[in-house]
């Protein structure tokens, strides 16, 4: 099977042995080695789905999707967030898992149907590369929370603690006055609370300064947590998908357990019911106002993993003939159902929260770390055995994160090795590059876990997980819709699946 388009010359060619394995055979100016390599094949039915699964279904929809439904009108957000999911996220997920699924090549390598959109590729893996860097710190951060929890009474719930300030206040407590001593006589001076989750938070595990110029250094404990986060990485996925693949069953299945867990004991909390009415109760106004379609959009494009080259290395793992269309749908329906999952959970916890604090449910909805580490954190911290709730969340972040974590280092690693394969053929050499990236990814992680870390963190996110993401998708369809051929790769999916999407392609 040949490849090319009218506009650019065909750059290799692709052919099904007997065992449904890709061969590719590379041109002379395809910027490859030029040996046929066998391609690594997914060993059971559902290892893609529920590595797309783990990949995509992580942090966001825990901290992220709640507030934005809460935000955006309640139940009425899930008419533009729906919108966008058939038209920007399930076209975009599966173009990019076809173009893996039919070229057999990662990220970069694939787009050599389109030579001169390489530059795409290039994109994605750079985007995918700081994304690596900075995601573990999350999952540093859920580990030293995760260790704290093993205790009698959690640190975060009072100011006992010798990293508390004097404006420190317990949940409920009114707001407190300092008597100063002044030289004219006696003045009231009333100081604004701080509670200890947030001084826990802040004072105790970030250590945060007054601005990045401040930069201090690293804290030890985050450092041996953000090396057992690469350690971990680096043991799932050092063999390969065969590995990784099983892993996938624990870490993608997993965290829906430790969810419905958490989600029983929500909804019989007092209260509950109030934090759930913010949640879901709709406001058919807000569709009028244009954020809460661009907070849809944006949402459906960061859930998807979308634009970071790891579907296409995903993709590239399947058979030729494998039916990826049906499990970019059930992918589809998976992440939407742990979004509104996620949210009865967080939003129950949060209404019980609401009462006992006695303030409205607004001064505490928020997204982001805020809420993961501050937030709920503070409401797990009203219930009774409070350590083993704490400990189920904490370990759910984890598994929500981690499988995500190695599924971005995996597909990293998949769209450079296209281009040496010999690090795939040799294990050691596998072993060693896999590695040289956990140590690289983790030196340039350091910074961000220095008293100035968290706005290093937020430099990163904010570059490498926003615009740039939906630049390199808007340019993935031109290049494949337009200058490869949107009719062109209808009749490749035809081949692949025995069916096409007849003109919807082109719509696209």
């Amino acid at each position: 099977m040949t490849f090319g388009t009218a506009q650019t010359t065909c750059v290799y060619e692709v052919s099904e042995n007997s065992n449904g394995q890709i061969d590719l055979i590379h041109s002379k100016d395809s910027g490859a080695e030029h040996e046929p390599t066998k391609r690594e094949q997914w060993q059971r039915r559902f290892d893609f789905l529920l590595a797309c699964v783990g990949m995509s279904v992580g942090l966001g929809n825990v901290w992220r999707f709640p507030y934005l439904c809460y935000k955006n009108g309640g139940g009425a957000f899930l008419i533009p967030y729906f919108i966008s999911v058939l038209a920007a996220g399930l076209p975009v997920f599966l173009l990019e898992v076809t173009l893996g699924q039919l070229t057999s090549q990662g990220g970069i390598a694939a787009w050599n149907i389109c030579p001169l959109f390489r530059g795409i590729g290039v994109a994605s893996a750079v985007t995918n590369f700081c994304l690596d860097c900075y995601y573990n710190v999350i999952l540093a951060w859920a580990i030293h929370y995760l260790f704290s929890s093993f205790s009698s009474v959690l640190p975060w719930t009072h100011c006992r603690n010798s990293w508390n300030t004097d404006r420190c206040r317990d949940v409920g407590a009114d707001n407190m006055t300092v008597m100063s001593i002044v030289t004219n006589g006696t003045s009231n001076q009333t100081f604004l609370p701080t509670d200890p989750a947030a001084e826990y938070w802040e004072r105790h595990v970030l250590r945060i300064s007054d601005g990045i110029e401040q930069m201090g250094s690293v804290q030890w404990e985050l450092a041996l947590c953000l090396l057992v986060a690469w350690i971990v990485v680096f043991l799932c996925i050092y063999k390969g998908i065969k590995t990784s693949g099983k892993i996938m069953y624990v870490t993608a299945t997993t965290p829906y357990v430790f969810m419905f867990i958490l989600l029983g004991r929500a909804v019989s909390l007092e209260g509950s019911s109030i934090g759930l009415r913010y949640y879901i109760t709709p406001d058919w106004g807000k569709l009028a106002d244009m954020t809460i379609w661009s907070d849809a959009g944006a949402q459906i494009f960061f859930s998807y993993s979308i634009s970071l080259g790891t579907l296409a290395a995903f993709g590239s793992y399947n058979g030729y003939h494998h039916n990826s269309f049906r499990d970019c749908v059930a992918f589809a329906i998976i992440n939407t159902f742990t979004s509104l999952l996620a949210g009865l959970v967080i939003f129950a916890t949060l209404g019980h929260m609401s009462l006992v604090a006695g303030i409205s449910i607004d001064k505490v909805a928020e997204s982001g770390p805020g809420l993961a580490f501050v937030v709920y954190p503070k409401a797990l911290g009203l219930l009774p055995a409070s350590p083993f709730w704490a400990v189920c969340f904490f370990i759910m972040i984890l598994l929500l994160g981690i499988d995500s974590q190695f599924a971005g280092v995996e597909g990293l690693v998949t769209s450079i090795t296209d281009f040496f394969p010999r690090l795939v053929l040799k294990p050691r050499l596998r072993m060693i590059f896999v590695g040289s990236i956990c140590v690289a990814c983790y030196m340039i992680g350091l910074p961000m876990i220095t008293n100035g870390g968290m706005y290093v963190f937020q430099l990163f996110n904010h570059y490498a997980g926003s615009l740039i993401i939906l630049l390199t998708a808007f340019f993935e369809c031109i290049a494949a819709g337009y200058v490869y051929g949107a009719r062109k790769l209808g009749r490749n999916m035809k081949s692949m699946h025995g069916w096409g999407l007849g003109h919807l392609p082109v719509a696209f």
